[in-house]
C-alpha cells in the first residue's frame, strides 16, 4: 500500500475559482438551477476562508449559493450572497464589519481595515508575499514596511518568507 497525501484545500487556495467553477457547472447540471458566474469579490472571498471541510465543504457551499442565489441569472453572484461559513474566520466579515468600526476615529479604522485586508489577502495567497504585493498593486519592500508597521505576521511563515 503506498500512502498518499492530499493537500488541504487552505494549501492549495489557487486552485479555488477553477474548483467553484467546475461544482456551478455540475450542480448547475444535476439540480436545474441556472448556472451562475461567482464575482471576483466572492471568489476572493472564497480563497481567504479557511476550509476546514476541504473541497466538499467549499462544493455545499457553491450549492447553497445557486440555491439561494436570487436576482437575474446572468449576473454574477457577489460577496454579499455568501454564506457565513465562507468568510474567512480571521478577517472582516460582513457581520462584524461596520458595527465594530463605526465608534473608532478615521486613523484607527484605516490602520483596522488594513490590517484585516492584508491577513486576508496574504492568506489569499497562501502567505506568499510577492503575489500578495502584486494583486495589491505594492512593491514588495513595501509590503514588508505596511505589515510591520501594522504589526502583521503573515499566517503559514513559520519563520519563513514564502516569495
Amino acid at each position: 500500500m503506498v500512502p498518499l497525501r492530499a493537500p488541504a484545500l487552505a494549501e492549495r487556495r489557487e486552485d479555488i475559482p477553477e474548483l467553484a467553477g467546475y461544482f456551478v457547472g455540475r450542480l448547475a447540471g444535476m439540480s436545474g438551477v441556472p448556472a451562475r458566474q461567482i464575482g471576483e469579490d466572492a471568489l476572493a472571498t472564497l480563497q481567504a476562508a479557511d476550509w476546514p471541510g476541504n473541497v466538499r465543504q467549499l462544493r455545499n457551499v457553491i450549492e447553497r449559493i445557486l440555491i439561494l442565489a436570487t436576482g437575474d441569472p446572468s449576473t454574477p453572484v457577489t460577496v454579499d450572497a455568501l454564506p457565513p461559513e465562507a468568510w474567512p474566520q480571521a478577517g472582516f466579515s460582513k457581520q462584524d464589519g461596520l458595527q465594530t468600526v463605526i465608534g473608532l476615529p478615521l486613523r484607527d479604522a484605516r490602520e483596522r481595515f488594513e490590517r484585516e485586508y492584508l491577513n486576508v489577502q496574504i492568506t489569499r495567497f497562501g502567505g506568499n508575499i510577492s503575489r500578495t504585493a502584486a494583486f495589491i498593486g505594492m512593491e514588495r519592500s513595501a509590503l514588508h514596511r505596511k505589515l510591520k508597521s501594522l504589526g502583521v505576521d503573515p499566517p503559514g511563515r513559520n519563520g519563513a518568507d514564502p516569495e
